[in-house]
């Protein structure tokens, strides 16, 4: 039979270790991942395009976000770094009881993270402990898994955020301190829904180029921004002082009305944007009155 009667040739990868990480993604069958939403969020990002071409990184700054385990030796890893965003990564033998890998790769530890790969599974080539971030415990530990699920949720696959990176390293500081979880991750959240463009401004309105007035009331309009508050407005969006987002913007949750009108908004503006799906953590935090 003629070449050209057989279809299109299928794309054949050197790595059938990636290659298989990627179709157990794609068919939604990555133990761990239960809700339906979860599945459909990996699928969409982890599915490998064969077009790009070869890339290798090295020593690049990253938090694991999450690991699920592939195989009987390895790993698959959600990542966090701070020039290239989120990233999967197949660890290959990262189970191993001797893997030089297994005790660095471990939630809110910084590491220098080294890989190759062309498509959007990379292969984690080299892993090294950095340091320098305090241990995490109780409370402290289930809010940055929080923000372990806030990224996943909100960045792209590929999409640097240096400044959120450097945000995550610091609102996890401040949570190994001992600073009270709710106001740290109140301005988490704001950050995020800001670089990663879901969000604008909270102290100006968009429409006009105003400054915000602190004695005024205003509401925050999903996809438009803030505005002054008008009587005809839905009764589910929040209505802030102008001090609250004065407040929000300088990262000051000192004042009362500030913490419980910015809790508030950053559980309608996070609802609006994931399309009611829930966050887990988030929920946990909620009944414990950490959020």
């Amino acid at each position: 039979m003629p070449d050209f009667a057989r279809g299109p040739a299928k794309v054949r990868r050197a790595d059938p270790v990636v290659d298989e990480a990627a179709e157990l993604l794609d068919n939604r069958a990555l133990p761990g991942m239960a809700d339906a939403a979860g599945r459909a969020m990996m699928d969409r990002a982890m599915r490998i395009v064969p077009a790009r071409s070869e890339s290798r990184i090295s020593e690049q700054p990253g938090f694991v976000l999450h690991a699920w385990p592939y195989r009987e030796t390895s790993l698959i890893l959600d990542v966090f770094t701070r020039d290239h965003g989120r990233l999967s990564m197949v660890a290959k033998g990262a189970k191993r009881p001797h893997s030089s890998l297994r005790p660095v790769l471990q939630h809110f530890h910084p590491i220098s993270l080294s890989w190759s790969g062309r498509g959007e599974v990379k292969t984690l080539t080299r892993a090294e402990w950095v340091g320098g971030m305090p241990p995490l415990s109780g409370d402290a530990l289930l809010s940055a898994f929080y923000l372990n699920e806030l990224v996943m949720r909100f960045c792209p696959r590929e999409d640097g955020h240096p400044a959120l990176f450097r945000h995550y390293m610091a609102t996890l500081t401040r949570l190994a301190h001992g600073e009270p979880a709710g106001l740290v991750l109140r301005g988490f959240e704001r950050v995020l829904l800001q670089e990663t463009g879901f969000a604008v401004a909270f102290d100006q309105c968009l429409s006009t180029g105003e400054r915000v007035q602190p004695g005024l009331d205003y509401v925050y309009q999903p996809e438009r921004g803030v505005r002054r508050a008008q009587p005809s407005d839905p009764s589910s969006w929040p209505v802030v002082s102008g001090q609250t987002l004065l407040d929000m913007s300088q990262d000051d949750y000192g004042r009362a009305q500030t913490a419980l009108q910015s809790r508030a908004l950053m559980r309608f503006l996070l609802h609006y944007y994931l399309q009611g799906a829930p966050l887990k953590t988030r929920q946990i935090l909620i009944d414990l009155h950490y959020l």
